[in-house]
């Protein structure tokens, strides 16, 4: 499904810089990398700047890194200015959507970077607190921008900065995890698909939990039956998602402290028929012994840079071949990628590979990825 975007009001731009560069953002992406800069005209880091061919045409307003590969993000293909007014409005407009499309839940992203038409700015809601990071010189720059319109407009309990993403080391930024707003505790009971659950939104995974499987967790409870094994459980999101539609859900992890905080999720939610283990799946699965009608498979990225693609992919069909010999006749697997640099096709081929390789047969019945909160 595709939404369209409406116009923005063509108001006069003061007050920036601007920057000449040999190629237009005619094709609608985004980016523009330092290679294809000609002249940064003295612009700072993370300040807005106006973007012009080398002819001067003026092409859009954009935020300029001094450090990174890409060393401009569009804002906006209108001359205006990139205040607050301009920052409200789009906020806006991403918190809006965000009440179309979301239902019985108070933990979902709100605003996702350049598919807002904001890049480099993650939001994400979880219940009153909301968990934003700043990727790049530009946001980080507006962060107090950026937290006074989200006060206003949705009126948090507390604002945290979880400013510790590793990607911000190419920003030569700092990482860091400061409250920007407000009271954050260390836990928040957020609703998910009308599960209780805790986010840890100091030191949990991504900004809290993985709140881009929302939408997943429903569909894996619609296919899941009779006995279940839950891989790489993390905080239970599949386990406990699935566990009232089956008869008995087996979930591992190595990790204790996600364990421990599954086993918590589970006794909110009075879920008595999940079995927690603490394993590592690669070692786990080959002893099994026993056949599952239900088999998940949500692992951390495999191939976290573009040099890692070709050991992801074998590590992806080892794993389809471990599980699928583990899947009892007629049973469902369900595998995912994170791995943002693993195409699709490639990921479909090498688990498709590796159910071969374990002797079995299958058929591809859904194919999805990250929730409607999650725009591309």
């Amino acid at each position: 499904f595709f939404q369209a975007e409406d116009g923005i009001r063509d108001v006069a731009v003061t007050g920036v810089q601007t920057c000449a560069l040999p190629i237009c953002w005619e094709s609608g992406h985004p980016w523009i990398y330092v290679s294809d800069v000609t002249d940064t005209n003295g612009a700072q880091p993370g300040e807005v700047v106006q973007v012009v061919n080398p002819r001067g045409k003026f092409l859009g307003i954009a935020h300029y890194s001094s450090t990174s590969q890409i060393a401009l993000r569009l804002l906006t293909r209108r001359n205006e200015p990139i205040d607050a007014s301009f920052l409200r409005a789009r906020i806006k407009a991403a918190v809006d959507y965000r009440h179309q499309i979301v239902a019985d839940s108070d933990a979902y992203r709100v605003i996702f970077s350049e598919a807002d038409a904001l890049p480099g700015l993650i939001v994400d809601r979880y219940a009153d607190t909301y968990v934003l990071q700043a990727l790049d010189q530009g946001m980080d720059a507006m962060t107090s921008l950026i937290r006074d319109c989200l006060s206003e407009l949705v009126s948090p309990s507390g604002i945290l900065a979880r400013n510790d993403a590793s990607v911000r080391r190419l920003e030569g930024l700092p990482q860091t995890v400061e409250t920007l707003a407000g009271t954050v505790p260390e836990r928040v009971e957020i609703r998910m698909n009308g599960l209780r659950l805790e986010a840890d939104l100091l030191k949990g995974q991504k900004t809290g939990v993985y709140l881009d499987q929302r939408e997943n967790y429903v569909a894996a409870a619609k296919h899941a039956r009779g006995r279940v094994l839950d891989c790489f459980t993390s905080t239970g999101g599949f386990a406990l998602h699935m566990a009232g539609k089956v008869e008995s859900v087996e979930a591992i992890d190595s990790s204790a402290l996600a364990i421990q905080a599954a086993k918590s999720n589970a006794a909110l939610n009075s879920i008595t028929n999940v079995e927690w283990r603490e394993a590592d799946v690669f070692d786990y699965l080959p002893g099994l012994g026993r056949k599952f009608d239900t088999i998940v498979l949500d692992p951390p990225a495999f191939a976290k840079s573009k040099k890692e693609v070709e050991a992801g992919l074998r590590g992806y069909r080892k794993l389809a071949r471990l599980a699928a010999a583990a899947v009892a006749p007629n049973g469902w697997l369900l595998i995912a990628s994170c791995s943002h640099n693993v195409a699709m096709d490639a990921f479909i081929e090498q688990v498709g590979r590796g159910i071969h390789d374990a002797g079995r047969a299958s058929r591809i019945v859904r194919t999805a990825g990250a929730g409607a909160d999650h725009p591309i």
